[in-house]
């Protein structure tokens, strides 16, 4: 039996769409971020809403970092 090679479980050409959106999204919830900080006083500030908000941000903008970079031709 001959070994199948190993694919994307996603389309090539759903790359830069998926690229796009997720970094949108990741700089939307970056921007909230901002906001929140900069408009809270240090006595109502929550650390669970600060590294959720934070985590969230860091995955969209890292997995839409990857799709740019697999969009352009660089195979990571």
């Amino acid at each position: 039996m001959a070994p199948k090679p190993i694919g994307s479980p996603i389309p090539d050409s759903l790359y830069p769409t998926l690229s796009v959106l997720m970094l949108a999204i990741g700089l939307v919830i970056t921007a909230s971020f901002f906001i929140y900080e900069a408009t809270s006083t240090r006595k109502s500030r929550s650390l669970v809403k600060e590294l959720t908000t934070g985590a969230v941000a860091s995955v969209f903008l890292g997995f839409g970092s990857l799709f740019l970079l697999l969009a352009s031709g660089v195979y990571v």
